[in-house]
């Protein structure tokens, strides 16, 4: 039994280890200047650049405007994580406790055909969503970047699987005592739905903080554009030497990883809680 738990402890260590090394190895580089980098590839020690780099790509202007940087896009990545994650769970909740509490005539019908869309990625709808989007002028602004991306069955399905656990005693004694829909919603279900709102939150946070391809489409304006963009961005841009800013590119990619990294681990006991709870 010893020598099992050593073994157990061992796999996950080495687990832990072979995970974090292309983080480690992407800091070290980035401390690096970009033409070292270029001769002698990833670096595994670290240079002497580590402040200089981080304080570049964090508030120097560039761009082909000369007005964005590092710290603007991360507010616009923070921002588009935040706006889906909000806008998914309030979504999500209501129509979920609307399948579950209304009990409306073909309810069920109404949740299988919300939950294939689970079937349909952003990339399936990717050309209609940009037309009603440039339609109604929402090109380069924040609520086209975010709206679009609620239209998920995800959150919805979580919930409704939650709100069907939750006691019906909870609903009888609830009107007696007078409670209408709407406060029994916000009374009764959620703060019972903590946990499950915040292992959705971080979900959802992390998908936001990650899009790419959408902002891509839905971005012109730099001031707009997300820190995802931003690293293919630097890439593109090529100093006097043609050698590419890689120490910058390998700072931004760092600095893209540590808000969904930071999220996941201060709330990893709501978030696993949130995920395997069923007693209500």
């Amino acid at each position: 039994m010893h020598r099992t738990r050593i073994l157990d402890h061992a796999v996950l260590i080495l687990g832990a280890l072979f995970l974090t090394l292309p983080v480690v190895v992407a800091f070290m580089t980035s401390t690096h200047e970009a033409a070292a980098i270029h001769s002698t590839g990833l670096m595994l020690s670290p240079g002497g650049h580590l402040v200089e780099t981080y304080e570049t790509v964090l508030t120097r202007k560039g761009g082909f405007t000369g007005q964005v940087t590092g710290a603007r896009m991360m507010m616009n990545s923070f921002i588009l994580g935040i706006g889906f994650a909000v806008g998914k769970i309030a979504l999500s909740m209501l129509a979920a406790y609307a399948i579950v509490y209304f009990r409306f005539r073909f309810a069920t019908l109404a949740f299988w055909v919300i939950f294939t869309t689970l079937l349909l990625p952003l990339e399936v709808r990717i050309m209609p969503s940009y037309e009603v989007m440039s339609s109604l002028g929402l090109i380069n602004s924040y609520t086209g970047l975010i709206v679009p991306l609620l239209a998920s069955a995800t959150g919805t399905f979580y919930f409704r699987q939650f709100f069907k656990s939750v006691p019906e005693e909870l609903l009888e004694a609830a009107r007696i005592d007078g409670a209408g829909p709407f406060k029994f919603f916000i009374d009764v279900l959620v703060p019972l739905s903590k946990t499950m709102i915040a292992a959705i939150f971080i979900i959802m946070f992390v998908y936001g903080w990650n899009q790419y391809l959408w902002p891509m489409l839905m971005t012109t304006d730099e001031r707009f554009f997300t820190l995802m963009r931003g690293i293919k961005q630097i890439l593109q841009v090529w100093i006097g030497s043609q050698i590419p800013d890689y120490n910058e590119a390998f700072a931004l990619a760092v600095l893209a990883m540590l808000p969904p990294v930071l999220m996941v681990v201060l709330f990893q006991s709501w978030f696993i809680k949130g995920l395997t709870e069923s007693d209500k």
